[in-house]
């Protein structure tokens, strides 16, 4: 895969424009925007919300870590496990059940489940989102698995910049780089996902092309 550099204000532009034209049918486009923390996706994915809503398009973001499982499960094993992180800190069947299968049945979701912080519920009425709209899931380690996406979006991190920025910037979190290095390995996020975007230096993008 060729990588074509593109500007930061460029790039929220170009995926608006890709996942407008992916949208067929009369259903929310449910798109799965993949990357570890170091890729700053949520940063990413407002710019391309205010984008899509720009041209009409309702748009609905899901932070998948506010789908974590409960504290006394996904800490079982300690608070730095890298086995419990890589499978199962996130409730992928409460994603599928509460977020992609209802929006794709009947347009509405659930925003949230729990607070990943203080563990505590977040249960609210679901979000009607009409058919023209897409709903944006953001998160890590979300490919590979059960989860349902209509369009996946890889941001791609090179093992060195993932442990340069996050010792760097999110050192709490740089237990969690060996879930990456496997998640390349057994997943190979970037040979699946529909599209990848190169984040080693966010300020740089680059957008990856066959």
């Amino acid at each position: 895969m060729k990588f074509t550099p593109i500007g930061v204000d460029r790039l929220p532009v170009t995926l608006a424009d890709r996942l407008i034209q992916a949208h067929h049918g009369s259903r929310p486009l449910r798109v799965a925007l993949d990357g570890p923390r170091c890729a700053r996706l949520d940063e990413l994915a407002e710019a391309v919300r205010v984008q899509l809503t720009g041209v009409g398009r309702p748009v609905g973001v899901v932070a998948a870590d506010w789908f974590y499982r409960d504290a006394s499960l996904r800490l079982e094993y300690g608070r730095q496990d890298v086995e419990a992180f890589y499978s199962g800190w996130l409730d992928r069947a409460a994603l599928q059940r509460e977020v992609l299968r209802p929006v794709l049945e009947d347009g509405r979701y659930l925003p949230s489940l729990r607070d990943p912080v203080s563990n505590r519920a977040t249960r609210t009425d679901p979000i009607a989102l009409p058919g023209n709209g897409l709903l944006l899931l953001v998160g890590e380690l979300l490919l590979g698995s059960e989860l349902e996406f209509d369009v996946t979006i890889h941001a791609s991190v090179s093992r060195q910049a993932r442990r340069r920025q996050t010792e760097a910037d999110w050192p709490e979190w740089a237990w969690t780089l060996p879930a990456f290095d496997r998640y390349d390995i057994d997943v190979d996020p970037a040979a699946i996902a529909d599209l990848v975007l190169r984040r080693d230096d966010p300020k740089h993008p680059a957008l990856g092309t066959s």
